[in-house]
């Protein structure tokens, strides 16, 4: 009779962690870090009671646990809660959804920032970046091939043993279903996140994030979207940065780590139409550009990343490419502004290409400046079909038109750091590595 109790109970038991697992619906992801605080993020599939159990890797025993926050449908269940850390700590937690916790089958891991100012030289660090991440859904695609694709990269990406991941625009894909409704973008958001080969990536680094515009609205959108601010909204739900420049208007925003800040732009809420002959042509706009002069120069980091969806240095103004030069005189004026400010230290991120390349441009007077383009993660890949751009500033070596991403490394005594880039293909072995100096962008 003991014998039947006990399987009867271990029964009910296993039923009860089923029907829990059952309500999660996506993560739990890992967002901003800072010396004080940790953002933990988490989706449910119904209303439910969500929080975090958290503890020093290196003292197990001593456990910390979140506030309880309960899940509601007009915020698409999401739970974003903020745990209390210590500086320089790495911790494990447990996400618990109604009390019970929530097994995954991989490392549940986050850090605090180090507090090394005055004290020790500026650790080195390791972040992934990568844009264009498509996940297929058959029933709303267009026919034809699969769009999205090798989503073994994923795996790759996960094992880098990086401390954040950085998402560079077209993080989703909205299709023509979703535009113009709440419902459509959320059920977007929503799908992409929950893909589960993408859910170890998710849970075991941080992640930060711009868009480009197929997260933001329709295919090559721009100020005139008129969802915007539910996608704004969807956004700021779903990704965990830290601040916004803006809070009403744009994904703006900048972060830091160690001694390096990266300044995230929004390149589709201000834009103006291509061509409009009323209004100012602008891709940034005027307001977003200020604030980024006064960032950049602002900031004593060593290396300064300015990160946008769509390129800014890559010289080929064909009709069909959405480059920063088609905006021909805000380019102009803020290729100038950083020779002007005398500000060291530039390096340029961004996506959309659906190829990798480094552009590389020679400035008299002042350094060169390096714009590192990696595209896509799973999105369709362009081949070969992009290598015969009039891009003047690629360096030609650098051209990948497969699906990828990059490794970037930030290594070195404060006064001599180095900055290690390395792009990986879908299994994560290397394709091609570059090395800048920081004495070199002075």
């Amino acid at each position: 009779m003991k014998n039947i109790t006990y399987f009867l109970f271990c029964f009910l038991a296993c039923l009860t962690v089923k029907a829990q697992d059952k309500l999660l619906q996506s993560g739990p992801m890992v967002g901003y870090s800072s010396m004080k605080e940790v953002l933990l993020w988490a989706q449910t599939t119904q209303s439910a009671k969500v929080h975090f159990v958290y503890f020093a890797q290196d003292k197990p025993e001593t456990k910390m646990q979140t506030e309880t926050v309960e899940t509601q449908p007009q915020t698409a269940f999401v739970a974003r809660i903020v745990a209390k850390v210590q500086p320089s700590t790495k911790y494990m937690y447990e996400l618990y959804i109604n009390g019970k916790p929530i097994k995954r089958p991989y490392p549940l891991t986050f850090q605090s920032q180090t507090n090394w100012q005055y004290r020790t030289e500026p650790p080195a660090f390791k972040f992934l970046f990568g844009s264009c991440f498509f996940v297929n859904e058959k029933e709303v695609d267009r026919s034809g091939d699969s769009y999205g694709g090798e989503f073994e990269i994923l795996k790759a990406m996960a094992g880098k043993g990086a401390d954040f991941m950085l998402w560079g625009g077209d993080n989703t894909y909205l299709r023509e279903v979703d535009f113009d409704s709440r419902t459509g973008i959320m059920h977007r958001y929503t799908h992409t996140r929950s893909y589960p080969d993408l859910q170890p990536l998710l849970g075991n680094m941080h992640h930060y994030a711009t868009w480009d515009d197929h997260d933001y609205g329709p295919n090559d959108s721009d100020e005139s979207y008129n969802m915007k601010h539910t996608t704004l909204e969807a956004f700021k739900l779903f990704w965990g940065n830290n601040n916004y420049a803006f809070p009403a208007e744009s994904v703006t925003g900048s972060f830091g780590w160690t001694d390096v800040e990266f300044f995230l732009l929004d390149d589709r809420w201000f834009r103006t139409p291509i061509g409009i002959k009323s209004l100012p042509n602008e891709m940034f706009g005027e307001k977003q550009m200020r604030w980024l002069i006064e960032s950049l120069k602002g900031s004593k980091a060593t290396f300064k990343f300015i990160v946008s969806g769509g390129q800014i240095l890559n010289s080929d103004a064909s009709p069909y490419l959405e480059n920063h030069i088609r905006y021909r005189e805000e380019r102009e004026k803020l290729l100038k502004m950083i020779q002007d400010e005398r500000i060291n230290g530039v390096v340029l991120l961004t996506g959309d290409r659906h190829h990798t390349e480094l552009s590389k441009m020679e400035r008299y007077g002042a350094y060169p400046l390096h714009e590192f383009t990696i595209s896509p993660i799973t999105a369709s890949s362009s081949g070969d079909r992009s290598k015969d751009e009039k891009n003047f500033y690629r360096v030609p070596e650098t051209y990948y038109g497969k699906r990828n991403f990059a490794v970037f490394e930030v290594t070195g005594e404060r006064k001599d750091r180095v900055l290690t880039v390395q792009v990986c293909d879908v299994q994560g072995n290397a394709v091609w590595k570059k090395e800048i100096k920081a004495s070199e962008l002075k």
